[in-house]
C-alpha cells in the first residue's frame, strides 16, 4: 500500500516504536503503584519521555509535559481551563472540530473567527491584531490547517496575544515534529499534540505542554500520590493525570520523540515539502484538477485537491482500489472549508510522512492520471 494519510495517523513507524510497546507489554506495570521494579521501569519510561519533549518542545520542566490520550483530550483540557460561559474566545478560520465543538457546546460562549483568503497569512494576520481586543478570554489557535497544509503566522499571533496579555492555547496537531514548536518562545498557556502523528508514536497517545498554573482536570481520580487528599493535586502533573497511563503507548511514544530528535524535525520539513512540492507540480499538469497550495515555505507536508466533476469520496475510493490511501471529505475541520470556499464538496487530502519517497508520490500521479483518463482500478 501506498499511504499518503499521515495527517491522519503516521502509518509507518521507526522499528523501535512497536518494539517499545511490546517491552512495555512485557517488563512494566503503572508508575507510582509500588516499589517493585516492573513499576519502577515504568516511572522511568514515563520520566524520560517528558524529559525529550520537554527538550524538543521547549518547555522549562518536564512537570509541565502531561501525557492525554490525544490533542483532542489535550485541547478539552486547555479550553475548559481558561474558558467559562459567556466568556468571548478568538479562533482562525482553520480550526479542527477538537477546537470548535468545546467551545460552542459551552453555553453562551462568544466564538470570534479570524480568517483571512486561504494561505493569505498577512490578512489572516491583520485580522487577529483587528479582533484581539479588550474582552477577548483566549486565543485558540492551530499552527497548521489539517486540510490544506498552511502554516499559520503562530509566532506573530503568539507575540501579539503577549502584547495584549491574552492567554493562548496552539494545537500543534499538524505540526509537532515537522515544524519549531517551543511553549516557551511563544508564551503560549497551552500547546496540545497527538503521539500518533508526527511525534510516530503509537494512537491513543498525546502530550499537553502546561505554560500556565490555571488548569482544570477534565478527569479526577487516582494519582498514586497524595492519596490522603479528597480533590486532585495542585501540582503539575499529576493534576491532569488521574487514572492509570497508558505505559505502553508512552514507551512507544518516547521512541517516537528519539526518532524525531535523531533525524531533526527541520530534516523531515524539507523531505516532506519537496514530496508535496512534486505531487502539487504532477497534479496541475491534469487538467481536471484544482489544486489548494501556497508557498513552499508557507504550507507543510499536506496537499489538498479536487477533480472537476468528480466526488471526492468517489474518488478516493477509486484510488484505494489502486491501493493509495487518502482521505476525502471534509476533514473534521468544516470552518477550514468554509474559508476556502470548499464547503460544498470537500476536498481529497494527500498527506506525508518521513517515510514516504518520491517514487510513491510518481506512482500516486499516474494513478491520478489513469483516473481522470477513465481507466479502472
Amino acid at each position: 500500500m501506498i499511504y499518503l494519510d499521515a495527517a491522519a495517523t503516521t502509518f509507518q513507524k521507526p522499528p523501535e516504536v512497536g518494539g517499545a510497546v511490546e517491552r512495555a507489554l512485557r517488563t512494566m506495570t503503572t508508575p507510582g503503584r509500588g516499589g517493585y521494579q516492573a513499576a519502577e521501569r515504568a516511572s522511568e519510561t514515563v520520566f524520560r519521555c517528558r524529559s525529550e519533549a520537554a527538550a524538543l518542545f521547549g518547555v522549562p520542566s518536564e512537570e509541565q509535559v502531561v501525557f492525554t490520550s490525544s490533542a483532542t483530550h489535550g485541547l478539552n483540557i486547555a479550553i475548559k481551563s481558561l474558558v467559562r460561559p459567556g466568556d468571548r474566545v478568538l479562533v482562525s478560520g482553520y480550526e479542527h472540530n477538537a477546537v470548535t465543538r468545546p467551545l460552542y457546546g459551552m453555553q453562551g460562549v462568544q466564538v470570534q473567527v479570524a480568517s483571512g483568503p486561504l494561505f493569505d497569512r498577512a490578512a489572516l494576520l491583520e485580522q487577529f491584531y483587528r479582533q484581539l481586543r479588550r474582552g477577548v478570554k483566549a486565543v485558540v489557535c492551530t499552527h497548521v490547517s489539517n486540510v490544506f497544509g498552511m502554516v499559520l503566522p503562530i509566532d506573530e499571533i503568539a507575540a501579539l496575544c503577549r502584547e495584549r496579555e491574552t492567554p493562548l492555547i496552539v494545537d500543534a496537531s499538524q505540526s509537532a515534529g515537522i515544524l519549531p514548536v517551543d511553549l516557551r518562545a511563544w508564551g503560549a498557556a497551552f500547546v496540545a499534540m497527538p503521539g500518533h502523528k508526527g511525534l510516530y508514536g503509537p494512537q491513543g497517545t498525546g502530550l499537553l505542554l502546561c505554560g500556565t498554573a490555571e488548569t482544570a482536570p477534565l478527569i479526577e481520580g487516582g494519582t498514586g500520590s497524595m492519596s490522603l487528599l479528597k480533590t486532585m493535586p495542585s501540582d503539575l502533573p499529576d493534576r491532569l493525570e488521574a487514572g492509570t497511563q497508558n505505559i505502553p503507548g508512552i514507551a512507544g511514544l518516547l521512541e517516537g520523540l528519539r526518532f524525531v530528535r535523531r533525524i531533526g524535525p527541520a530534516a523531515i520539513a524539507r523531505h516532506e515539502r519537496d514530496l508535496i512540492r512534486r505531487a502539487a507540480e504532477g497534479l496541475r499538469a491534469l487538467q481536471e484538477a484544482q489544486v489548494f497550495e501556497g508557498e513552499t515555505e508557507e504550507r507543510s507536508g499536506v496537499l489538498s485537491f479536487r477533480l472537476r466533476g468528480r466526488d471526492c469520496e468517489g474518488a478516493a475510493a477509486w484510488f484505494a482500489g489502486r491501493d493509495i490511501a487518502l482521505r476525502a471529505g471534509y476533514h473534521c475541520a468544516p470552518l477550514a472549508h468554509k474559508t476556502a470556499g470548499t464547503l460544498d464538496t470537500g476536498t481529497i487530502r494527500l498527506s506525508v510522512s518521513a517515510f514516504n519517497t518520491r517514487c510513491e508520490i510518481a506512482d500516486f500521479l499516474q494513478a491520478a492520471a489513469d483516473l481522470t483518463a477513465g481507466k479502472n482500478p
